[in-house]
């Protein structure tokens, strides 16, 4: 069955997580990571979100692995060789080496897997009534699909999809590019 679906109100205190994991992140894969980006719910301000820390490690190539595999491990995260997404490779953080549970998505610079997380937190920043309607869509997700994760992801999918398209039209209107890296 797995954990629990939980949403909980918005704790500032994970822009601080994240800027001491990306430190440390930044020091251990030194140029190897292009960009290193607080990505997810966590990293809306006044968004609610599962209590998870996602991170975003933009590399110039897959290959090779061990480039920042390596580095990662020393972290304190461990390689989840076995995930399905072939556009980005998964991490995880290590028993006992982590205070928050983390995902760390390495995806390749300029993919579009790595530019859609970036826009969706930005477009979500920018604007606050859509992060509060988001909110509330994860909310009656997770009440409904508390034990049951994929179903709880499956039932949010069309609303972020939707989500993602004013997303878009607000890049086109606004020349939207990323912003410099956050670690």
């Amino acid at each position: 069955m797995g954990d629990p679906v939980e949403i909980v109100d918005h704790d500032p205190g994970w822009a601080a997580t994240f800027a001491t994991l990306g430190r440390r992140m930044r020091a251990a894969l030194g140029s190897v990571a292009v960009r290193i980006d607080h990505i997810g719910s966590t990293s809306v301000p006044g968004l609610a979100a599962k209590p998870v820390i996602d991170v975003q490690v933009a590399v110039r190539s897959f290959e090779p692995l061990e480039a920042y595999k390596g580095p990662l491990e020393r972290v304190g995260l461990v390689h989840r060789a076995g995930n399905p997404e072939l556009t980005k490779r998964y991490f995880r953080e290590a028993p006992g080496h982590l205070q928050r549970r983390t995902h760390v998505h390495v995806r390749e610079l300029g993919s579009f897997s790595q530019q859609l997380p970036l826009l969706f937190r930005d477009y979500l920043r920018a604007h606050p009534e859509a992060a509060a309607e988001f909110a509330e869509v994860k909310r009656r997700c997770a009440e409904r699909f508390r034990d049951a994760r994929h179903e709880y992801v499956a039932a949010k999918e069309p609303y972020v999809w939707a989500m993602v398209r004013r997303a878009d039209t607000w890049a086109q209107r606004t020349g939207w590019r990323p912003g410099p890296s956050d670690a």
